[in-house]
């Protein structure tokens, strides 16, 4: 299971998601910069690489910059 706060992709879905809990046999992920949470099996989820990252990073920071 992967750690709390650890980016990961959702190979099912080709979809970055930080890791918000774990809940049965799932775990449960939420976009990055925020948004609804989506759940997901372990076995389809690998660790987010260097490009993932920034791809994530990038969006929390769109996403911050349209908060007023």
């Amino acid at each position: 299971m992967p750690d709390l706060g650890a980016y990961v992709v959702d190979l099912r879905q080709d979809r970055i998601g930080r890791v918000m809990g774990h809940e049965g046999p799932y775990v449960q992920l939420r976009p990055p910069g925020g948004g609804l949470e989506w759940d997901c099996p372990p076995e389809s989820l690998r660790p987010a690489g260097h490009r993932d990252m920034l791809r994530a990073r990038v969006t929390e920071l769109n996403r911050e910059s349209r908060l007023p």
